[in-house]
């Protein structure tokens, strides 16, 4: 089972929406293609949401340097400095590095999160749960029972099998119903218009969009 990441993080328009300041970031693991497709999914979003919007980009390690999606100290070093930067609301997609950058965002007042894979106003602490607007999440559990129906009904196929928008297997969630409400209709609308093809979502990310210098942490 594979997921279309790039779609639900375009859904990260929200960050654009919502952001004060016209600046928002994105932060990636390690730079591989995998995670390039959350980038460019959330820049591209971004961009469609509000125009001339600044997305600034970057990795805490790129290969064969793997250690970013352990090293929560290096997300919340970057974080700090997106935010110095005037960045006001910043899409995470690190592994256990994320939470490194949700303590930096927590902190600080008027700045948003948004977090990955799982509803992670859902499933974080009191403490920082508050900061975070939206979260792009896999929806794992609908894909595990589409599949479950298929065999059922006599599905033996196997094979890799994708979920996207269409299949519900990837989306944004709005449990932070008063932080979502003012720019859920915009949201949606953006879903709305690539279920019906009217909007392709990159899976590589344009270099055009990022309006500020690349910056790759090295330790």
């Amino acid at each position: 089972m594979v997921f279309a990441e790039e779609q639900g993080s375009y859904l990260g328009a929200a960050a654009a929406l919502k952001s004060r300041s016209g600046r928002v970031g994105f932060i990636g693991g390690v730079r591989i293609p995998l995670l390039q497709k959350f980038e460019a999914g959330f820049a591209a979003g971004a961009a469609k949401a509000r125009p001339g919007v600044d997305v600034s980009v970057d990795y805490v390690s790129v290969p064969p340097d793997f250690s970013g999606f352990g090293a929560p100290d290096r997300a919340k070093e970057i974080a700090e400095r997106m935010m110095a930067d005037g960045v006001d609301v910043i899409y995470t997609a690190a592994g256990g590095s994320g939470a490194g950058s949700l303590e930096a965002i927590a902190a600080r007042k008027g700045v948003w999160a948004v977090g990955v894979d799982s509803d992670q106003y859902q499933t974080a602490d009191p403490g920082v749960r508050d900061a975070i607007l939206s979260s792009m999440i896999k929806r794992v559990d609908n894909a595990v029972f589409q599949e479950i129906q298929a065999f059922i009904k006599g599905d033996r196929a196997g094979g890799v099998k994708r979920f996207d928008l269409k299949t519900d297997g990837v989306g944004y969630s709005v449990s932070n119903e008063k932080a979502v409400a003012p720019v859920r209709r915009q949201v949606d609308s953006l879903r709305q218009r690539i279920l019906d093809g009217g909007i392709t979502v990159p899976t590589k990310p344009d270099l055009t969009l990022r309006t500020k210098t690349r910056r790759v942490f090295t330790p």
